[in-house]
């Protein structure tokens, strides 16, 4: 495996051979240009705003100073990636509205924005200087020693240099001897450079990564705002089918009560053939609006619960389908209407693909967790990630915290499982 960070890579042979010497030098390199920026940009914009100050001018360049941190990090967790790679996600909550004055009340409120500038200040007054002395260390000096003979060669007119300014070099014995060392130093400053780096890279993380507590209050608001997510939809589901049961069906079986008298109404003929032929496609939409309602939010799941539901869909599937489930009470709608879905998407695979002569449904409900399974006598061998139904039934039951699994071997059976963390509800029948 290829090392995720320079301290694995230091760990194994062959490290002074790899980029990551190379890369760790670019991270400090790059640290020290950014940090001699950043000294010059927050100097000149404490400058700015306290000269300024004293017309209210300079007051709102002040405030922004306080933000001046964000930037700062931001290019930090891009330049991690040298030397880590693993990605620093970015800490700062979303604001919860449009707008800048949110964004600004947002970012003041955050422990974030304040760890971020204490970072910068510490990266212009400290961390930079840091940087460029282990450059200098760790690969200026021994570059500078490496090129002796070259020096000699040009600047020293073939007859003398001095090795860094200190000491006079007269001959090429000398001069090629001391470049030998420049290279024993190198492989020694390579080592230097990965050490400095990545302990510059723990600071950095320390300071602008996310902190525990601050992922954790993510996680619990990103599972909240999922399980809203599911309800609504639910909600919406619920509304389109009573919308559709309440009224386009109603609709329509009036037209087809209309055609029908009519059509008994009419003379044999041309009429009452076309009556006839109204009269049957009428019937036709009707009982494909009734399959429609159906797929959207079956009624009897509302009303009855999902036994009643599963036991509706099995008497509804093609292949013969027994149905053992022990679960007494109601369970939240969002659980009911996952494992309904699940059920059906499972028969209507073992209808179309299995070769089934007979299916099995069974499930109960223990220790708090609903536990559904679907098996077939059918010629296995489903294949999960070639179904995009299973695959959006996974996505669906996962957004609920549960787990759907398939077991299908070539010659069968097919077995399909899915659990949900649940409790049960006072929902009545």
């Amino acid at each position: 495996m290829h090392p995720r960070n320079v301290w694995q890579a230091m760990s194994r042979p062959g490290f002074l051979l790899s980029s990551w010497p190379w890369r760790s030098a670019g991270y400090l390199l790059t640290g020290a240009l950014a940090g001699a920026v950043a000294l010059v940009g927050l100097l000149g914009a404490v400058a700015v705003g306290g000269a300024l100050a004293i017309v209210l001018v300079g007051l709102p360049l002040l405030v922004l100073v306080a933000f001046a941190g964000i930037p700062v990090a931001r290019v930090e967790r891009h330049r991690l990636r040298l030397i880590d790679r693993d990605k620093v996600p970015d800490p700062h909550r979303p604001p919860a509205a449009g707008g800048p004055w949110s964004w600004l009340t947002t970012r003041l409120r955050e422990q974030t924005t304040w760890r971020e500038l204490g970072h910068a200040f510490l990266l212009a007054v400290l961390l930079w200087p840091v940087d460029a002395l282990a450059i200098t260390v760790g690969l200026l000096l021994p570059l500078a020693v490496v090129a002796t003979p070259l020096l000699m060669a040009t600047a020293g007119g073939g007859r003398e240099t001095k090795v860094l300014k200190a000491w006079t070099v007269t001959t090429w014995p000398t001069a090629f001897g001391i470049a030998v060392l420049g290279l024993l130093a190198l492989a020694l400053g390579g080592y230097v450079l990965g050490v400095a780096a990545g302990a510059r890279a723990a600071l950095t993380r320390l300071l602008i990564a996310p902190r525990e507590s601050d992922l954790g209050a993510r996680v619990v608001e990103l599972t909240r705002s999922r399980v809203r997510l599911v309800d609504a939809f639910e909600a919406e589901r619920r509304r389109i089918e009573r919308d559709l049961h309440d009224g386009a069906q109603q609709r329509l079986v009036a037209l087809t009560m209309t055609l029908g008298l009519a059509r008994l109404d009419a003379p044999p003929g041309p009429l009452a053939d076309q009556l006839a032929k109204a009269h049957e496609e009428a019937g036709k939409a009707l009982a494909e609006l009734r399959e429609l309602i159906r797929g959207v939010h079956p009624k009897v799941l509302t009303d009855y619960g999902l036994e009643a539901a599963v036991a509706d869909a099995a008497d509804r599937c093609a292949v013969p389908v027994d149905v053992e489930l022990a679960l007494p009470g109601r369970l939240p709608a969002a659980v009911e209407s996952a494992a309904y879905f699940v059920v059906c998407e499972a028969l209507a695979n073992v209808d179309r693909h299995s070769g089934a002569g007979r299916a099995r449904v069974t499930g109960d409900h223990r220790d708090g967790r609903l536990r559904l399974l679907v098996r077939d006598d059918g010629r296995g061998g489903a294949d999960a990630g070639a179904s995009s139904g299973l695959t959006g039934l996974a996505d669906r039951v996962s957004v609920l915290d549960g787990r759907l699994s398939l077991a299908s071997p070539p010659g069968g059976p097919t077995l399909l499982s899915v659990e949900f963390p649940c409790e049960r509800t006072d929902r009545s029948r």
